[in-house]
Formats: structure tokens, sequence, C-alpha cells
């Protein structure tokens, strides 16, 4: 009787996760995600047991998850190094970080002639809001303003 029980409840809790809505670590890849831990380890592999290749200390980071298996990711960095991470890690928070030459300035609004609040150097990571006609919504702590997408990493299609 008890084994009837157990084969009777098993098929509807596989039903019920399979009707749930895919949490954001779970959607399909390519993606863009941010890390979440102020220490991240990248390793070779999809296991603990592979060696550490890269330890990253930038919450915030922006990434590509490019492959997933069962709690690892496969990220890509701004600078087009690979390797994988635990899942958990990651942020469905959407992030950039600024990239180019130069400072770059961040505006009042999204056009060339408004008024700079802002100069922000490569390699600043903040918020990414909404993108438009070649301008990004970015926020890095309490700054806020628009930046000129070419000069973002992290926005577009991954």
């Amino acid at each position: 009787m008890h084994h009837m029980v157990a084969r009777i409840i098993l098929p509807a809790l596989v039903f019920l996760s399979l009707a749930m809505p895919a949490h954001g670590q779970d959607r399909e890849a390519p993606y863009w995600a941010t890390i979440r831990a102020s220490e991240l380890n990248m390793r070779v592999g999809p296991s603990a047991d592979y060696k550490i290749d890269w330890v990253y200390r930038r919450a915030g980071l922006p990434v590509k998850v490019v492959r997933l298996m069962e709690g690892w990711r496969l990220i890509e960095d701004p600078d087009g190094i690979r390797g994988w991470v635990v899942a958990r890690l990651l942020s469905p928070e959407r992030g950039a970080v600024v990239i180019g030459d130069g400072v770059t300035e961040m505006r009042a609004s999204p056009a060339r002639d408004a008024a700079i609040k802002w100069r922000v150097e490569p390699g600043v990571v903040g918020a990414l809001g909404d993108c438009e006609d070649g301008w990004c919504e970015f926020l890095i702590g309490n700054r806020g303003g628009y930046v000129v997408q070419s000069r973002l990493w992290g926005v577009g299609e991954p």
C-alpha cells in the first residue's frame, strides 16, 4: 500500500514542478547576469573538483551566461574569458561595465547636448536601466544618468 501512494504522489510533484514558471537562473542561454557574490571562483569545469582558474572580486560585474549544467553556469566576462561558476552566485539583475578608451560622460538625459552629470572611467560597473536610441540608463551607487550605449558592455542581445 505504501509503495502505491508513493507512485501516485511522485508524478504529481513532477507535473507541478514543470508547470511552474522558470526561475530567472534557469532560462535559456545565452542571457545576461551579474555577479552576486563579493568573491566568485571561476573554474575550468562545472564542478568544485575542477581547479580555480580565476577569482572575481567585483559584485555587480556583468557576465554573459553561455551554457547551463546543473548548478553551474559557463560564463563569459567583459574580457572574453570563459569559465564555470556556481549558478547561485549570479544574479538575474542587469548590469553593465564602461568600456572603450578614456572617460565617457554620464548625462542628465539621453542626448549629446544634455548636461554632463559625471565623467565615468572604463572599468566602472553599474546597474543597467532601459536602453533606447543608442543611450542607456546607468546607475552607479546613487549616481544615475545616461551613457552612450556603445561605451557599455552588457547591453543588447547577449
